[in-house]
């Protein structure tokens, strides 16, 4: 079995299918890999077809009409991207760039559309992920409305401790590096803003920066703060 197929039906989605539907699914994915900084696709690209993230990261982004970079969500390896071309084909919106030197294999949407029809559970499934990634940007979209960019960015750093935190003797540490641009680009403040919160943050004993380690050394109070 090639390492693509091992990606496929290990992916939880596609665990849903039966033995026919697998191999009519890897008879028509393709991989490929990237190298970091590179773009998957870019917006006014034609979507005709999923990703899923075999190995690397991979960060979802949009421009603002001013000119400024958004980043909208991070995908893991195992999962699937772009998914939005199942029910909207025609151009990407969006821009997905490589984090990570990234392998990814691209499923034509036809082939997805049609196992949709005949898999519920593989139909459910990919709703209930768009549901997900549409839910998580209007958080976002109601926390740059309403919020304080020192609230967006307790915010944030809450939601990136629930996805990518290991517990240690010290505290909580973010299994993902992000630099104060990252942070900006997330929370639409500045990246001077960021470097002056996260200094309050650390001055408060809510957490540590050290050789772009993020340690929440507070989760507790860093969280009654938001």
């Amino acid at each position: 079995m090639g390492q693509s197929f091992w990606h496929i039906r290990n992916c939880s989605l596609f665990q849903r299918l039966t033995e026919q539907q697998l191999e009519l699914l890897e008879k028509r994915a393709r991989q490929r890999k990237f190298a970091k900084g590179s773009s998957v696709y870019l917006p006014t690209d034609r979507s005709d077809g999923a990703f899923l993230l075999a190995e690397g990261r991979v960060r979802i982004c949009a421009t603002t009409p001013e000119g400024k970079q958004s980043i909208l969500a991070f995908v893991e390896a195992g999962e699937l991207f772009g998914e939005l071309a199942l029910l909207e084909p025609g151009q990407r919106e969006e821009r997905a760039d490589v984090v990570n030197a990234a392998t990814i294999i691209l499923i034509p949407g036809d082939i997805l559309r049609e196992l949709m029809e005949v898999s519920a559970p593989l139909a459910l499934g990919v709703t209930k992920l768009i549901g997900l990634r549409r839910r998580r940007i209007e958080r976002r979209l109601r926390s740059l409305l309403f919020r304080s960019n020192r609230e967006r960015l307790t915010h944030l750093l809450i939601e990136l401790s629930e996805q990518y935190g290991n517990p240690t003797s010290e505290g909580i540490e973010l299994a993902i590096r992000l630099s104060h641009q990252d942070l900006a680009s997330i929370i639409g403040a500045t990246r001077e803003t960021v470097t002056t919160l996260l200094g309050e943050m650390q001055s408060e004993g809510l957490l540590q920066i050290k050789r772009q380690r993020l340690l929440i050394l507070d989760w507790q109070r860093l969280g009654a703060t938001e």
